[in-house]
């Protein structure tokens, strides 16, 4: 079954050299724009990470330093790549927990604009976990009757993907063919940062996910605790991370100089 899409779609995977999203770099991303009317285009990058490629991450992918040693850096082609995602949805395999927010912090520390507020996501390792509860080379085997070849190369990894979610449309009758409800069924929760490290409550408010204040309403926790925004943006949180602290730290602040307002106010109507 083809995508039903009303805009384009990036389907898209990154190789690192390692799981850190603050601390690790992007050293190959390939990705399938498909478009609304069925045609794809389809590319892979290579970055120089400006840093050696640990032994661990080299046994996964298979990328050495020489083989990145004459590429461009991450930041050179940052403002091509955002552009690429521009006016897009996305979609790829764990792309939620990792793909997306290592891409986010990397084009926060190019000092490029990218902005995916507006994007919806589909992690298709969501929908399989949710269905079938496997990792991609499985998915590949079961859903396409094929051995995955070249698994961690990132160029196989996004074709794979591609396939897996075409052959997932076409196997359960449930899931319907739009990127709005593969989005929504593709996550496991609310997120306001990519990191899922604040999500929304069930009353729609940023609530904290993480450490001694997990569970509480982000604005009640600096109202009583005005030092822990500080904490974070001090911290190794990535820049997504810290956008939302800053934001709620400017609600608080705001909140709190319109009260001293309405204090004065009611200090003069009153006579003192």
């Amino acid at each position: 079954m083809e995508l039903n899409l009303t805009r384009p779609i990036i389907i898209f995977d990154v190789e690192s050299t390692g799981l850190n999203i603050t601390k690790d770099r992007i050293i190959e991303l390939s990705y399938i724009k498909v478009f609304p009317d069925g045609h794809e285009q389809e590319h892979t990058y290579r970055f120089n990470p400006g840093m050696p490629i640990p032994e661990q991450a080299i046994a996964v992918h298979h990328i050495t330093d020489d083989d990145v040693r004459d590429c461009p850096t991450f930041q050179q082609m940052a403002p091509e790549i955002a552009a690429l995602f521009e006016g897009c949805d996305i979609a790829g395999f764990n792309s939620n927990h990792f793909d997306i927010p290592i891409l986010a912090q990397e084009m926060a520390n190019a000092n490029v604009k990218f902005d995916v507020k507006s994007c919806k996501f589909i992690d298709v390792q969501t929908i399989y976990h949710k269905k079938e509860k496997r990792d991609l080379a499985a998915a590949c085997l079961f859903y396409c009757g094929v051995e995955m070849e070249n698994h961690h190369a990132a160029v196989a990894d996004t074709r794979t993907t591609l396939n897996v979610l075409k052959a997932q449309l076409d196997r359960y009758p449930d899931l319907e063919n739009n990127v709005d409800f593969l989005s929504n069924y593709s996550s496991y929760s609310r997120n306001v940062d990519l990191a899922g490290r604040v999500v929304l409550n069930d009353e729609g408010k940023p609530t904290v996910n993480f450490g001694k204040y997990k569970g509480q309403v982000l604005d009640d926790v600096l109202e009583r605790d005005w030092g822990y925004a500080g904490w974070v943006l001090n911290s190794d949180f990535s820049e997504d991370t810290k956008q939302v602290f800053r934001e709620a730290k400017q609600r608080v602040d705001e909140r709190r100089k319109m009260n001293a307002k309405l204090e004065n106010l009611k200090d003069k109507f009153n006579g003192k």
